[in-house]
């Protein structure tokens, strides 16, 4: 294989290190930015170490924010007695994007998944049952996790963990999407579609 310049090779291996990023990729990525401008270079320089010394952790919902208490949990506006557990800071940008739901958050920072090395003490499991605990306000809990197999997990573990505090836990609806046809659905999916029809 070639040999080349270190400055090339280093950045080839800081990228190799984002998910679904291999090195014929990263190398990929690196030469595309040797054709950029110097400029955009710096910006996109500058934008990194920002990444790394403005974003902090909100202590309240873990996700990333410029201040230690995000926007969403210092809104007067959101509603304090329900909360919804997401896996990751991005989903709930996904679902700021309805417009619907006005509670507070929750990110576990990942699902259960003891192969990967990440169980109860990684994840924030216990950080949610002990704020279930200390705050008598909270009424709901939506467990809004993807329902991949270590997200069923995670939601089932967490329902057993939450249920003895007494308060209402809820997951998300699952059904058809728009557009989808019936055809395709597979059984489960259908199946649940079915047990939340409602009336029109």
């Amino acid at each position: 294989m070639r040999r080349f310049p270190q400055p090339i090779v280093n950045l080839v291996a800081a990228f190799s290190r984002l998910p679904g990023v291999g090195p014929k990729t990263a190398l990929r990525y690196v030469f595309y930015l040797l054709k950029q401008p110097k400029a955009d270079l710096s910006v996109m320089a500058r934008a990194l170490v920002e990444l790394g010394e403005k974003i902090q952790v909100c202590e309240q919902c873990f996700t990333y924010s410029e201040r230690t208490d995000c926007e969403i949990c210092t809104d007067p506006k959101r509603d304090p007695s329900v909360v919804c557990v997401v896996e990751e800071s991005r989903d709930i940008a996904t679902i700021e994007a309805t417009n619907v739901f006005q509670g507070l958050y929750h990110v576990l920072g990942g699902t259960l998944n003891p192969i990967e090395g990440m169980t109860p003490d990684v994840i924030r499991i216990k950080e949610i049952t002990d704020r279930v605990e200390a705050n008598t306000n909270i009424q709901e809990i939506i467990l809004a996790l993807s329902p991949t197999i270590h997200g069923e997990t995670t939601m089932m573990y967490l329902q057993k963990q939450l249920a003895r505090h007494g308060r209402r836990v809820s997951r998300l609806a699952r059904g058809l999407p728009v557009g989808a046809t019936l055809e395709f659905a597979d059984e489960v999916t259908l199946g649940d579609a079915l047990k939340g029809r409602r009336g029109i």
